[in-house]
């Protein structure tokens, strides 16, 4: 472990890298500061732990202020209810005769028909419980149909995506393509590739989960089809701010995460069309995904259940399908005036600092109706790791750094250490975007308020003595963390 004090603590690219970014215009008025704070100065849904209090580096303790949604967002109060009244009948679903174990597998089973029902499923679409999003996408890979032992086709992807919706496809046939700088510039590129024939599916992100800008999905859909393919979107970051109908969309198959919908517990979820599915390889061999198992074969079973071996997270799939039905009943139109006063807010007010940018991937994307509540920027001469310790330690505001699983396209943004990114959501407020503000304001102005050093690859502060809770081990947040670097 090194220490010392860096006021400026390396730069994070070149100012010779033409990178596509907002513009930073000197000083513009913020306008309607009382409408901002009529629609949200408070919270639009109750989260748990939204008065938690952060210690600060200096002594005392501050509201921590959440703005890391977009990593894992928390659980909705009504969910966390919810968990309270169905967790003492928790038991093991499916063959169960006793009472608990029907209670769980009537809610287990009935949580399909409400996430097929948020998402605008047709009728006969499967929805499988995973793990995650990753796990989602790495199943639908398996299921990729062939012909002779070899693969119909070839998926195609976007240089944007998250690793979720990268990596999965590299194990199979696949082309990648570099988006344009505008979303029209993109979809002419799409066409291209398709018109090259050969392509199976499209794999692409409903809203970057780096800038937050989101793509036209009922245009890529209609696309892919009128070439003979199919579309897979990562919903990971659109479903927790925007409605989605993938039947009206014309989307094939849809996967998300619960822990970034207000949901504990880690469930995922694919929702898609059967016939690929059924016919592809079980997700995880194991108990209840067969029809008959011998000692020297297996007949397995279709439906969800050839992908959902072994025991399956109950409680992470009813709170996932609680946590919809709290979203779907919000009124649309106070959801997005509510999410876009602080995202603009927020925007407007980093791009009066001096030395601080604001990144986008598109030129002609709309920040008012085209981007969730997502903003990512970096700070000249400071490393973004050391920006958002700075910020936590010093101002009791949590936010991400680094390349956000995302590495091919920061290094397109000529950001190849990383940027920072603040992420909000329903339980968001405009105090939680003015104390980032203020925070960067602070560091611009008089520098760094305490020593940081490097630990296990992270901007820690020194000679930091803030405990955890008594039930928290003490253990540092850098502890088992991947490095996310060649080096």
């Amino acid at each position: 472990m090194r220490q010392a004090r860096i006021p400026y603590a390396g730069v994070l690219y070149s100012s010779e890298v033409s990178v596509t970014t907002a513009t930073v215009s000197p000083q513009p008025a913020i306008a309607g500061a009382a409408e901002r704070h009529a629609v949200a100065g408070q919270p639009l849904a109750a989260v748990t732990g939204a008065e938690i209090q952060a210690p600060l580096i200096s002594g005392g303790h501050v509201r921590y202020a959440n703005l890391d949604y977009g990593a894992s967002a928390p659980a909705l109060s009504v969910v966390s209810a919810y968990l309270n009244e169905i967790l003492p009948y928790y038991a093991s679903v499916h063959r169960g005769a006793g009472y608990a174990s029907q209670i769980s597998t009537s809610v287990y089973e009935n949580a399909r028909t409400i996430v097929r029902d948020f998402v605008g499923g047709r009728p006969d679409d499967s929805v499988i419980f995973t793990r995650n999003t990753t796990d989602s996408l790495n199943l639908l890979a398996g299921c990729l149909p062939q012909t002779g032992g070899r693969p119909d086709g070839d998926v195609l992807y976007l240089d944007i995506e998250h690793h979720a919706n990268l990596l999965p496809w590299q194990g199979v046939p696949h082309r990648s393509i570099v988006a344009a700088d505008t979303i029209t510039g993109t979809l002419d590129a799409v066409r291209a590739e398709l018109e090259q024939g050969g392509v199976s599916l499209l794999a692409v992100t409903g809203a970057s989960n780096v800038t937050g800008e989101i793509l036209p999905i009922r245009a890529l859909a209609a696309l892919v089809h009128r070439y003979g393919a199919r579309i897979v979107v990562d919903a990971a970051q659109l479903a927790p701010h925007r409605r989605i109908n993938i039947a009206a969309d014309g989307v094939d198959y849809l996967a998300f995460s619960g822990h970034k919908l207000y949901a504990p517990f880690g469930a995922g979820v694919l929702v898609g069309r059967p016939d690929w599915l059924d016919r592809g390889v079980p997700h995880l061999a194991g108990g209840g995904a067969v029809k008959e198992a011998r000692l020297d074969g297996v007949s397995w079973a279709t439906g969800p259940a050839r992908h959902e071996g072994g025991s399956p997270n109950v409680l992470g799939a009813a709170t996932l399908a609680r946590a919809t039905q709290v979203i779907a009943q919000l009124d649309q139109g106070r959801w997005h005036a509510h999410e876009s006063a602080i995202r603009s807010f927020l925007v407007e007010g980093l791009q009066t600092i001096d030395g601080v940018t604001v990144h986008q991937i598109f030129k002609d994307s709309n920040p008012e109706t085209d981007t969730i509540g997502v903003v990512n920027f970096s700070v000249e001469g400071y490393d973004a790791g050391l920006v958002a310790a700075y910020l936590s330690a010093e101002h009791g505001v949590g936010l991400r750094d680094g390349r956000f699983c995302a590495h091919p396209l920061l290094k397109r943004l000529g950001l190849p250490s990383g940027s920072l990114r603040a992420s909000f959501g329903v339980g968001s407020r405009l105090e939680d975007a003015e104390r980032l503000l203020a925070g960067i304001r602070a560091l611009r102005s008089n520098g760094l308020g305490w020593d940081y050093v490097v630990d296990a690859g992270r901007w820690v502060p020194a000679n930091d003595f803030r405990t955890y809770p008594h039930w928290a081990p003490n253990t540092p947040g850098t502890a088992g963390a991947a490095p996310c670097t060649d080096d």
